[in-house]
């Protein structure tokens, strides 16, 4: 049994040691995606996913992915792929247009959890300075990849990337993460493991953990500034 979150009121969410472990992490249902609600969610460690045609959902998994300064590197991959230089990175320049082609189905997917609420939500964030996209373009300026994330204090929660290109959101997570913590982020959030981001030494903690590494880096004042473009 999970909790029904109420719209009316402040939000308010449940102690994250009550989400489930099957299916892992699933805390609550139903508030808002305003940019409060989603303010009071990822300070806590939690984030709405759930398909726009059904009730919304939050989570907040164990074990949980992050990437440090620390743990941070670049497959060699990756790497190869860096040196191609036939590419434009950017710091938002195309906040809505990269959300909207993640909320695109992939090849994969039935479906996306992205729907025009969220995208709202998160775009008025961008406008208020607290979320940001980094952009994959190619030399005849086309985006071709990218992603886009939030940050509270010294923290940065990874939401979706995507990729028309080879290798393009790669690319833009490498480029993304570097100018991160060169410019004070001490924690990036990717929710959960994924072969894409293990590749950037990417380590999962428990939860105890994660959250004494999200209250230190959520509660430190930090002014991020950004390039508006990496590459």
């Amino acid at each position: 049994m999970i909790d029904w979150l109420d719209e009316t009121s402040f939000p308010t969410f449940p102690p994250t040691s009550a989400a489930l472990q099957d299916p892992n992490g699933l805390l609550a249902a139903g508030g808002l995606v305003s940019p409060l609600w989603l303010d009071q969610a990822y300070q806590r460690g939690i984030f709405p996913w759930n398909d726009p045609a059904e009730v919304r959902l939050w989570w907040s998994p164990a074990p949980r992915a992050i990437i440090e300064p620390s743990t941070f590197r670049i497959a060699r991959s990756v790497g190869k792929a860096l040196r191609r230089q036939d590419y434009r990175i950017t710091v938002n320049q195309a906040f809505e247009r990269v959300m909207a082609n993640c909320a695109r189905p992939r090849d994969y997917e039935s479906g996306t959890w992205i729907s025009d609420e969220m995208i709202d939500g998160y775009t008025r964030l961008h406008e208020a300075g607290r979320a940001l996209s980094f952009e994959y373009w190619s030399l005849e300026g086309q985006l071709q990849g990218g992603l886009y994330g939030l940050i509270r204090g010294r923290a940065f929660f990874g939401e979706s990337m995507f990729s028309l290109t080879s290798n393009a959101s790669k690319i833009a997570f490498a480029y993304a993460a570097q100018a991160l913590f060169r410019a004070g982020i001490t924690l990036i959030d990717c929710q959960m493991k994924t072969d894409h981001l293990a590749r950037f030494g990417l380590t999962e903690v428990a939860r105890t953990d994660y959250e004494a590494k999200l209250h230190k880096a959520t509660h430190s004042a930090c002014q991020i500034e950004l390039p508006g473009v990496l590459a």
